[in-house]
């Protein structure tokens, strides 16, 4: 089983609302696609999205990194040996990590379809799967559209409901606390910052919003302030989850010795695909914290990944971020797989071999 070619396409959904977070806003939910395939006529697909505002990488260079790098770098190697292609990749190009995710997520799907099981089975879940329970994401708008918006998905059966923030503090405040009284208290509730906390006030901040009813803070600080992330773990009240901290497993390595974070956010994007995502879940669990299996937000195919791989991780306690086919219009690549999760909260696992997406050889997207 040799790799034999590898394709692209780029794919564009319009978001039902612009999605905003404090570093930026995006009309459309662009994806590049890749398909590899194998000189026995099988195919894997991967996906990844340049959501520029927060990686810093754009369209242009993700397909320039596929195409020109690491792409080549991969033909004629066995797709099985993932630890051989992530070598081969990074002698090819440092970092551009969103362009060895897309073609990691295509390698295990051909490795998982050619053993003919599901994805979440080759990254050591259990064999039968079952629902992933899922955090609903409400992106930046006003105090009134969003607590509106949480409520109605947690009424509809989402576990977890994770709040955009990070540009005002005072109304990130006003903001857990109305969302708060209108959600049901077991609906844990996090509030992401995406590093817009000053650190001067972020103590007192931080004090605030779990006084309001919050769980969770993710990211307040800047990715590189370790020392200010540990002293808000240290004063207690509601627990630190790290994002942009995390964005190789050296950085993961120094989170847990430095004591930042209770719960470290993978994004499989972020870190180069499932390959080395698993490795900082490995890292994380040998320090007893748990993991959130989180998205930027992408299109079906990356999403399906996330699922998998929360699936398997049973350190994985704050339900994934599940929900980019579920923000756009209408969602192209495998819309069947979300199809109840607005109506549960949840994502039912396929059981089909690979990541389970449905796409087939020379896939035709619109």
């Amino acid at each position: 089983m040799r790799i034999a070619s590898f394709h692209t396409h780029v794919v564009r959904a319009r978001y039902r609302r612009p999605f905003a977070i404090s570093s930026g806003s995006s009309t459309d939910l662009v994806s590049l696609l890749v398909e590899v395939r194998t000189a026995d006529g099988a195919s894997g697909f991967g996906e990844a999205s340049p959501m520029t505002a927060y990686t810093g990488e754009t369209l242009a260079g993700l397909c320039a990194a596929v195409t020109d790098h690491v792409g080549p770098a991969l033909v004629g190697r066995d797709p099985r040996d993932l630890t051989g292609a992530h070598a081969a990749m990074d002698a090819a190009i440092r970092g551009q990590h969103l362009a060895k995710a897309a073609l990691d997520l295509a390698l295990h799907d051909l490795a998982a379809g050619a053993a003919g099981w599901p994805a979440h089975l080759l990254l050591g879940g259990g064999a039968t799967g079952g629902p992933v329970p899922t955090t609903w994401v409400v992106g930046l708008g006003t105090l009134d559209e969003m607590a509106e918006e949480a409520a109605r998905y947690a009424a509809a059966g989402f576990p977890h409901i994770k709040l955009k923030g990070g540009e005002d503090p005072a109304l990130d405040v006003e903001l857990v606390a109305a969302v708060r009284k209108a959600v049901p208290e077991s609906v844990e509730l996090s509030l992401d910052a995406n590093e817009g906390y000053a650190p001067g006030g972020a103590a007192r901040t931080v004090a605030r919003l779990a006084d309001a009813g919050l769980d969770l803070v993710e990211q307040p600080l800047p990715r590189w302030d370790l020392d200010g992330l540990a002293a808000l773990r240290a004063h207690g009240g509601v627990r630190v989850m790290v994002d942009e901290s995390v964005q190789s497993a050296h950085d993961a390595l120094e989170v847990v010795r430095r004591g930042a974070a209770d719960v470290l956010n993978i994004k499989i994007l972020k870190v180069g695909g499932l390959y080395r995502a698993r490795q900082i879940a490995a890292l994380a669990q040998t320090a007893g914290l748990a993991v959130k299996v989180g998205t930027m937000p992408e299109l079906g195919v990356a999403t399906l990944a996330a699922a998998h791989l929360s699936a398997a991780l049973p350190h994985a306690t704050v339900p994934p971020d599940l929900v980019g086919p579920l923000l756009v219009d209408e969602e192209p690549l495998a819309p069947a797989a979300f199809a109840d999760t607005p109506g549960t909260g949840r994502v039912q696992l396929p059981v089909a071999p690979g990541l389970g997406h449905g796409l087939r050889a020379g896939a035709s997207l619109r």
